[in-house]
Formats: structure tokens, sequence, C-alpha cells
């Protein structure tokens, strides 16, 4: 089979809200964009609640909101300048030249919504559908921009002194080239050289047994960002959504915060209240956590019966609860916390740039600091969205200054097979170890037992890449026991507890 190689002036990685408006805001700025995608889909398509509007009238209460979310270790420049940047471009793109279709009054006016641990209603949203809405009109405007568009399953980064062909590259700089990736269709491994790469692949919630995101929230983005030489940053810290319905062998579908803005009450086995429904995340996700340990469940309940007009409001749960045989009127429903937002990732400045030469990140791929040590509600699409177009402006900027003078190395392909019980078996040990040692809720012990397993995995893992036959599983399951041990050393190093990332020492 033949070696497969392209060449382009941009390679956005990731189809999600910040690749998305990269490519688009790149192959507006004349560069030649290719986009790659696996299957799956990106996080963005699954956000319900909505995207924070910045605007100058509450530059300083929003501030002032996202810093108490991330208790105080926010970082302050990636915060003002969202919150100035994040105004102009919804306004000017997303409702002026796209034309986004926003719930709006009876009025016309903008509809905007409060969510927990907001301080005024501040969130655009399109009912409880927002993620796909925009997703779908930028869709239709990345169609028609000239933007070329492939499958693949990011493998590994290029490095100009590790994967050019030639002798003398070893002495080179470091920078990132491109990438390669595996076809989904036949297996085979093609590359695409770049003079600018966008990593915008999601972060990694999948790797938790209880997980609200999509099959693509593994890690990939992080893994390969790591082996090529990139600075990580803060991957401790991940968020916990209180409210995912739980279906014993079902995905656990998010259910929206917004509904505990809109009333929606949080009860335990014994039908009593134990939490401020509209607290931050962590403190009701660990309060649930808790009640379940005391009360040996599975889950703890959701009252819906106290909101108005629920069909009309949220009509996609409406739907998800009813295809379950839910009566929101009178059924109290079972939730369970789930793994959601990664709010650490690849360290970015303020220009969307990687710590590695020639690498852009946008999105949940990469830490800003904007969220500090937790997020405040419906401001990750809207930090995608800023980063995403500054990473796609950046890059078009500094590529327009580089010629392309890499030659990638071939691959070289293993046909041994993969015995799929082990890699099957190896995902399950994965998700179950992340779960009840680095979850909700960790201490010195939980992490020190996690250590041991995932010393083996990475071991019985590399062997298996090594020598074995690609396929996605596979390649995945690389990716996920790195960014895993690499969450377990941030977990370790960091015995201070602070927003997500709770110690508990038992």
């Amino acid at each position: 089979m033949s070696f497969e190689t392209i060449e382009t002036d941009i390679l956005v990685v990731g189809s999600g809200l910040a690749g998305t408006m990269a490519a688009i805001r790149a192959a507006e700025l004349g560069q030649r964009v290719i986009l790659v995608s696996s299957a799956c889909e990106a996080s963005s398509q699954w956000a319900q609640g909505g995207i924070v509007l910045p605007s100058f009238d509450d530059r300083d209460a929003l501030r002032a909101d996202i810093l108490k979310a991330g208790c105080g270790i926010n970082n302050l420049a990636a915060v003002n300048m969202v919150l100035d940047d994040g105004e102009r471009i919804i306004k000017s793109y997303f409702l002026e030249r796209f034309g986004m279709p926003f719930d709006r009054t009876e009025t016309g006016e903008l509809d905007l919504v409060m969510e927990a641990a907001h301080s005024k209603a501040r969130i655009l949203h399109m009912k409880d559908r927002s993620g796909a809405g925009i997703m779908k009109t930028l869709e239709n405007v990345r169609a028609q921009s000239g933007i070329t568009e492939r499958s693949g399953i990011l493998i590994d980064l290029l490095v100009s002194d590790r994967h050019d062909a030639r002798t003398e590259s070893i002495y080179r700089a470091s920078r990132c080239q491109g990438a390669y990736f595996l076809n989904p269709s036949n297996g085979s491994v093609f590359t695409i050289v770049a003079k600018a790469t966008v990593l915008a692949t999601g972060g990694f919630s999948q790797l938790f047994h209880h997980s609200t995101g999509p099959n693509s929230a593994r890690g990939d983005g992080i893994s390969a960002a790591h082996r090529a030489g990139a600075k990580t940053l803060h991957l401790e810290y991940v968020q916990f959504h209180p409210t995912a319905l739980y279906i014993p062998n079902e995905r656990r579908y998010l259910l929206t915060e917004a509904l505990r803005g809109a009333g929606a009450r949080l009860l335990n086995q014994a039908k009593q209240s134990f939490v401020d429904e509209l607290a931050p995340r962590d403190i009701v996700a660990r309060a649930i956590h808790s009640e379940m340990l005391k009360d040996n469940s599975d889950h703890v309940w959701l009252d819906l019966s106290k909101i108005q007009d629920f069909q009309n409001r949220f009509p996609t749960i409406y739907a998800l609860l009813n295809k379950f045989g839910f009566d929101s009127r009178s059924d109290l429903i079972p939730v369970v916390p789930a793994a959601h937002y990664t709010i650490g990732g690849v360290w970015s400045d303020c220009n969307a740039r990687s710590s590695l030469e020639g690498l852009w990140v946008g999105g949940e791929v990469a830490c800003t600091g904007l969220h500090g040590a937790n997020r405040l509600a419906s401001t990750s699409l809207l930090e995608a969205v800023v980063f995403g177009f500054k990473a796609g402006e950046d890059a078009a900027q500094k590529a327009r200054e580089i010629k392309i003078d890499f030659v990638p190395r071939e691959w070289e392909p293993s046909n041994l097979p993969v015995d799929p019980a082990l890699v099957n078996q190896d995902w399950d040990t994965l998700r179950k170890t992340l779960w009840n040692y680095i979850g909700l809720v960790r201490s010195p012990s939980r992490l020190l037992r996690a250590e041991r397993i995932l010393i083996d995995l990475c071991r019985d893992v590399e062997s298996f890449y090594r020598m074995g036959m690609l396929s996605e599983q596979l390649v995945s399951l690389r990716h996920a026991v790195l960014v895993s041990t690499l969450l377990l050393y941030s977990a370790m190093r960091n015995r201070k507890s602070l927003g997500t990332h709770y110690i508990q020492n038992v």
C-alpha cells in the first residue's frame, strides 16, 4: 500500500467549534486549509446550555464570576482577552454575518438566560440544543469556505528533528510540521505536512467510567502534543457535570444545569434536598457523590416538576426522557455525576500558540488559563470561539512567512494482529481506575493504587502499539493511557484541594 503525503498551508485537526472557527478564519485570510476529523461527533455538538455573551456593561461582573468559579488562579490576560474579543466575534460573526438563530423574546431581543454561579442572565441559547444549532450554522459556512476535509485518526504530530527522513534533521530545532493519521476506511497511514498546525481535538472526559462526552473525547491531541514536546498544564482539573441521566447499559446523557436554574431540585434516596442546586458544579457533583456513598446507591434523583412549560423550554431533554419512559411532570429522574470537561490541556498563550513552534491549540485540548481551577458554566463555547479564531488568524499570518522544508519518514506498518479481548479489557480497566481513584474525590492512597495500575497498562499498551496492526481502538488506547498517566502525576504533584481537584486525606 502506497504512503500518501499531502502538503498544505494550514492543517486543522478536529472539527468542533474551535477547529471550525480556526479553519474558517485561516481560509478567510487566503490560506489553503485541510481539516481532518474522526467520524465521531465533537463535544461542541452536544452542548445544551449555551454560550456566554460578554458585554461592556457586564464586563466587571462577568470577570468576577469567572475568577470566583476558577478559585482565583485564572490567567487574567486570557480572561480579559476573551471578554474583549468574545463580544466582538459573537456580534460581528455569529449574529451579523452568520445570522445564528439564537432564541429571542417576544419583542425580538436576545433571550439571555441564567445558569449556575452566574450573577446575572447572560447566556445565549437555542432552546436546549445550542451546540448543535451553532455547529449546524458553522458547518454550512465551512462547506462554502474552500476548506478541504478529510477523515483520519491522529496518530502523532510530525516534529522536524524526529520525523524528517534526512539524517541531518536531528540537529534541527524542534518544530511541528504536520501529523500522521490513520485512515479509518482502510487502515492505511497518511501524512499531512503543513506550515502551521492547529490542534482542536477536545479533552479526555471519555476516559472515565461515567462521562457525558462523545467517543472522540479521549485525549488524542494532548497525548500527541506531549510526545511531540509541547508543555501541558492543569491536567488535574477535570470538571464533573452533576447531572447525567443514569440508565444502566446506556451512555450518560447530560441534563443541562439550566434545568436547575429553571427550578429543578436534587433529592437523595430519602427524597430529601441535600445541596444548593445553583452552587458551582464541583460542589454539587461532590455532594451527589457523597449521598451515593452514604446510601450505597447508583444515583440520586432530579425533580423536574416545578419547571414551567418544560416541553417547550427543553424539547431535546423532554424527547430524551420520553424515549426512556419518564414523565417529567411526575417522575423523579435518576442522575449521576459524570466527567464532562477537561480544564487543563496543552499550554497556550493568548495567540493560541503552544510551546512547540508551529503548533497552535484551541478549545478543550488547550489550557489557556481562562477557567483556573474550575469552569464557569457556558464559558467553554466562548473560549473555543475566541481561541479558535485566534489560532486560525495567527497561524495564517505565520504561514505566509514559512517555506516547507521537510521530508517525512515513511510509516513502517506491522501486520501482527492484536487480541481485541486484551484491548477491550485495558479500556475497561483504564476507565474504572480513573473513576475510582482519580475522579471526583482523590486521596494519596487512591493515587498510589492508580499509579501501580497505570504503569503496567503503559508497558502493555506500548508493546501492543509497537508490534501490532494499527486500529482506531489501539491508537486511541495508546493516547488514553499516556493522558491518564499525565493526569495522575499532575494530581500527585498538587497536594492542595482547589476547585475540581479535591484531595481527601483518608
